[in-house]
């Protein structure tokens, strides 16, 4: 038997988790709510159970599992394997040994890398990544963030690119607060937890919204992508104009980048693109076609591996690790 990899993408509002050769096939997978409290305390023990749900459901010997990756937000020292600064996860410190815990866990070899990176490398190679030499893949779910290929190599800058999510679209006094204690940053826009900020605080101020009360249907604690959708398809005018919100900061961020790099496609997933579906996609690309000063814009299209692209790099990556160690 081939040698299998756990790869768990965590998030702010999932941790989802694959069983996975090390070309990315998945013969096992678990999701589950990322916990909302207790961050460093917490978020390892889940991600622990999900890795061990994945390996039950993919029904192989767990010792065929032989390492696990983990793709995170925030700050990662990838030879450290700590992670900080994670804004999307709860009380998160500005430096943890997260692989050291989560290998106590799982009592496997664990390496940590950043989400977003993950997933767009995954494009790269095996999605629809593979059309274009130079690329933006964005990200959308609890926050925002992207990952730039420019000429088919990864463009990590002084080791923190791709912080999309922190472009500034609104400059006005009364821009949304971000999580990361700025405000008009692209993901208090277009991140699900700046809109459910936006949306509880429109609530706040007298406005009437289905959006919670699909929440509670669902037994829900959050405004997940799903629940977006539900208000969307009900015509709900305050889920309207919040995503309509969301698709002119997209917008304006897109084609800034477009604009300064000339890029040959643009690259959408993430839970919360997953959920609103094609007809969001397309009004984001024609709000990114209007803010392109020269020539076409670049074609926007749906990341191939959806919502499991970055648990998949994740299993890549605990894949390469182990190679590397047997050189």
């Amino acid at each position: 038997m081939s040698p299998l990899y756990a790869g768990v993408d965590v998030g702010g509002s999932s941790i989802r988790t694959v069983v996975a050769t090390g070309t990315g096939t998945v013969s096992g997978a678990d999701r589950r709510p990322t916990p909302r409290r207790f961050g460093p305390d917490e978020v390892p023990v889940a991600i622990a159970a999900s890795v061990h749900a994945a390996i039950a459901s993919a029904a192989c010997d767990p010792a065929d599992v032989v390492a696990v990756g983990l793709g995170v937000p925030g700050q990662v020292d990838r030879a450290a394997g700590t992670v900080g600064n994670a804004a999307t996860l709860p009380d998160w410190p500005a430096s943890f040994p997260l692989a050291e815990v989560v290998s106590q866990h799982v009592g496997r070899p664990v390496v940590v890398d950043n989400d977003v990176r993950l997933a767009v490398a995954t494009e790269r190679d095996s999605g629809v990544g593979r059309s274009y030499p130079s690329f933006l893949g964005v990200y959308l779910g609890t926050g925002v963030g992207a990952g730039l290929v420019l000429n088919g190599e990864e463009w990590e800058g002084r080791g923190n690119a791709g912080e999309f999510g922190h472009m500034v679209v609104d400059f006005r006094p009364d821009a949304r607060p971000c999580a990361c204690g700025r405000t008009g940053c692209l993901e208090a826009y277009a991140g699900r937890a700046g809109m459910e900020a936006a949306a509880r605080a429109a609530v706040a101020g007298g406005r009437s919204t289905m959006l919670f009360d699909v929440m509670e249907f669902q037994d829900s604690d959050r405004l997940t992508g799903e629940v977006w959708a539900r208000a969307l398809a009900g015509g709900d005018p305050l889920a309207g104009e919040l995503v309509s919100d969301a698709v002119a900061a997209l917008g304006a961020a897109l084609g800034s980048v477009v604009n300064l790099i000339d890029i040959d496609g643009i690259v959408v997933g993430g839970g919360l693109a997953a959920d609103l579906g094609d007809e969001f996609l397309e009004r984001v690309a024609v709000a990114t076609a209007d803010r392109v000063l020269a020539g076409s814009p670049p074609p926007l299209r749906a990341a191939a591996l959806g919502d499991l692209s970055g648990a998949v790099g994740a299993a890549r990556l605990a894949a390469r690790s182990q190679q590397t160690e047997a050189v």
